[in-house]
């Protein structure tokens, strides 16, 4: 593929890095030109020198012909300005990264759809929700990133005593606004079919928008499960996302931080968080918020030092689970060893973003899951395609294609059997390796 990167600071050349090995055709922009020299020195690229922002620059770099153009400069809105202007020139598709929270925001603005980008990614975000879905969902399949982060996804494990045991899918009467997406049994993932029947121990994924999601859940399992105690060690964008993302779950969550002019703005923005202003790298102000109580530790400051000792600390003195962000890939054999459950990485969580992005056609991106053959692939309508020509019920998809979710214009929800697909239309399905080849034959343009 014929890929463009804007920006040439430590994430445009992982990505860029990451794409060579991948043996991908890569164009590298950047205005500075010490990153430049740098980049042509390591990287066998070809590199330009020059504003993303500018037109011309854009042209210079070929974005008209590009499979893919990332905008990962240090800047959001030359980001955004030049992922927009390389999708208008040309470029098939077409990604920003933002750091601001107010552009994933779409209560505000919905900047992505304002400047026809195909996706805005943040970091911080990403690697907040990867962290989020390792608290609640240990092990199982991480969906919430797609459709937007509009889609509401839980995955919840069937007691002994729930009331649909023996029961096929199709005979649950579920709401309208749900799906059950896949099933978990025995270490292996598959998608969820119609004649399915529930048994103890299955780990089954709900996919919703809206409240319906939470009275389904009872189907499966009685009584509330126990409320997770969950620390947060710094309040900057990824830990922001974290709270934000586990303060409406089964977690009570405290958030440390040790400047008072962001405790104050983490107050404000998060009502069902305990912020705390303490420096989280003294073992004398852990002790104090009694951190070796909680079941979850997460070390997501600035500094990957500070992050590590903090682990360290809080498995010292209890605390049952511990995360930790860590940037420095160096870094990631080391921390095992220290008594760090999981560390994530901002670059890899990106380089994981990235690679399920390299496709053409209708593929949007493709995310293997569960360790077996099922894959969340992300699909645009094309004109005159033939899964235009029916309602979803008449339609002759594959028997192992679940359509999950449509998002048509501003508006995200669990299809019905008689939504009708419009060119244009994004879907999520989950998808088995063998009916790959004929779902995607359904999206694709008629003509082709």
């Amino acid at each position: 593929m014929n890929i463009v990167v804007l920006g040439a600071g430590t994430v445009g050349t992982s990505i860029a890095d990451l794409l060579c090995q991948h043996r991908h055709s890569v164009i590298v922009v950047d205005h500075d030109a010490e990153n430049i020299a740098g980049i042509n020195e390591r990287l066998d690229v070809r590199a330009i020198h020059g504003s993303a922002s500018q037109s011309s620059v854009l042209f210079q770099a070929g974005v008209a012909s590009a499979d893919l153009c990332l905008a990962v400069t240090g800047n959001d809105e030359v980001n955004l300005i030049a992922a927009s202007l390389s999708k208008a020139m040309g470029a098939a598709r077409s990604v920003a990264r933002v750091y601001a929270p107010v552009y994933n925001d779409l209560s505000t603005f919905d900047y992505q759809r304002h400047f026809h980008i195909d996706r805005l990614l943040s970091l911080e975000h990403l690697s907040a929700m990867e962290i989020a879905h390792n608290i609640r969902h240990p092990g199982s399949v991480a969906m919430e990133h797609f459709a937007r982060g509009e889609l509401e996804v839980d995955e919840i494990q069937v007691t002994d005593k729930a009331p649909t045991l023996g029961m096929p899918i199709k005979r649950l009467g579920l709401p309208p606004g749900v799906r059950i997406a896949s099933i978990t049994r025995e270490g292996r993932t598959s998608l969820a079919l119609a004649e399915d029947e529930i048994a103890v121990g299955d780990r089954i994924t709900l996919i919703g928008v809206g409240d319906e999601i939470d009275e389904v859940k009872e189907m499966f399992q009685r009584g509330s499960p126990a409320k997770l105690g969950v620390v947060i060690a710094g309040g900057g964008e990824t830990g922001y996302h974290l709270a934000q993302s586990l303060e409406s779950s089964r977690c009570g969550v405290v958030l440390l931080d040790a400047n008072m002019e962001r405790c104050n703005f983490l107050s404000e923005s998060l009502p069902g968080v305990t912020v705390v202003h303490t420096d989280a790298t003294q073992r004398a102000h852990l002790e104090e918020e009694r951190v070796g109580s909680a079941d979850v530790f997460v070390a997501c400051m600035a500094d990957d030092e500070d992050n590590i000792m903090a682990c360290v600390t809080a498995r010292e003195i209890g605390a049952k689970t511990i995360n930790a962000v860590v940037e420095r890939p160096d870094y990631a054999e080391v921390v095992g060893k220290l008594g760090i459950d999981r560390a994530v990485s901002p670059r890899e969580v990106m380089a994981r973003q990235v690679l399920s992005l390299l496709y053409r056609g209708p593929i949007i991106s493709r995310t293997a899951i569960g360790g077996g053959d099922l894959n969340v692939i992300e699909l645009v309508v094309r004109e005159n395609a033939p899964c235009t020509d029916h309602v979803l019920a008449n339609l002759q998809l594959p028997e192992k294609c679940l359509i999950a979710v449509i998002v048509h214009d501003d508006y995200v929800r669990v299809p019905g059997a008689d939504d009708r697909l419009a060119p244009g239309d994004t879907v999520v399905a989950l998808i088995d390796d063998s009916a790959i080849e004929d779902t995607v034959a359904m999206f694709d343009s008629g003509n082709s």
